[in-house]
């Protein structure tokens, strides 16, 4: 049976700090919680009833145990899972500082495991059946990764939905500046392509969102999905249906999950057959509930909580 969804990128162990509002020097107690944005996307949509799995890489070390313990306890497969022996597995620290400043520090040195993914190890064949496959902008940044995952987008070639989250982190790329040439690349092969207002600039150039949502459009997408913070979201597709759908209220406690909640419910949304405004109220709903809560992977909500959220018109 084919997966619903399949995505490809980081994992790591999330390490948040037990209290908000203390800087990371002060901090004596902190949560261990699966992280990283592909990750959490498989388990997003697996809390929404969807079969997943994640193609990634650990060290081979107890976090990476750690790791495989998390996904399967959430549901998501962990076949594709290995671990690359001599680099540990990564770890993410934050501060909570409510509502909206949550800095982060990665530490993914020597190299990060999740970049050592090969394109000779893929299992193709079932790339190219699941119903979404979902790729980030990270596994771009640095070989094998980069081959790896173009070669996955082509062998793929736009069957089912291909959907590029443009996760632009700069302190991963060496060269910043050699970015858009391959995100140029990887949206030849893509149906969707999704992210913030900093992320569709670097893949187009443009930062206005209708704008960056066009250049997203002509650059061979079939959707284009603008998060614009607190102004909300835009949707555009091919057929020139368009939807620009404001946030949820919502108390921030920690907002770090939200995108990845936000696309497990597009992925569900998309899967569900339903019209873009939909699509992106839920999404919408799915990324506040997450933000109100401390942790990412754990804080996934499922569907009644979302549409809980929905009738509300608030996270409660």
């Amino acid at each position: 049976m084919a997966y619903d969804l399949i995505t490809m990128g980081r994992i790591g162990v999330d390490l948040y700090p037990l209290q908000t509002g203390v800087p990371l020097p002060q901090v004596t107690s902190f949560g261990k919680f699966l992280g990283g944005s592909a990750s959490n996307v498989a388990v997003a949509a697996a809390r929404l009833g969807r079969r997943t799995a994640v193609i990634t890489r650990t060290g081979d070390d107890p976090f990476g145990t750690y790791l495989h313990e998390a996904l399967q306890g959430f549901g998501v497969d962990d076949r594709w899972v290995t671990p690359v022996p001599g680099l540990p597995t990564p770890v993410t620290f934050c501060e909570v500082f409510p509502p909206d400043d949550f800095p982060l520090y990665f530490y993914r040195q020597p190299k990060a495991p999740d970049l050592e993914i090969d394109a000779h190890e893929l299992d193709l064949d079932a790339i190219r059946d699941a119903r979404i496959f979902w790729i980030t902008g990270t596994g771009l940044s640095e070989e094998p990764s980069r081959t790896a995952t173009l070669a996955a987008l082509a062998h793929r070639a736009k069957s089912g939905t291909t959907i590029f989250d443009l996760d632009w982190r700069p302190m991963f790329w060496n060269d910043p500046n050699a970015a858009r040439p391959f995100y140029a690349e990887a949206l030849k092969h893509t149906t969707v392509a999704v992210g913030n207002l900093d992320e569709v600039e670097v893949a187009t150039g443009v930062r206005e969102p209708q704008a960056a949502a066009q250049a997203l459009l002509d650059a061979g997408v079939e959707v284009a999905v603008v998060k614009q913070g607190p102004k909300g979201v835009l949707a555009v597709n091919s057929k020139g249906d368009r939807a620009e759908v404001p946030p949820l209220p919502v108390n921030v406690l920690n907002g770090l999950g939200a995108g990845d909640a936000f696309g497990g419910s597009l992925c569900h949304g998309l899967l569900s057959g339903w019209d873009l405004e939909k699509i992106m109220r839920h999404a919408n709903a799915a990324g506040a509930i997450v933000a109100s809560r401390l942790e990412c992977s754990s804080a996934m909500p499922r569907p009644d909580e979302i549409e809980a959220a929905i009738a509300a018109g608030a996270v409660k």
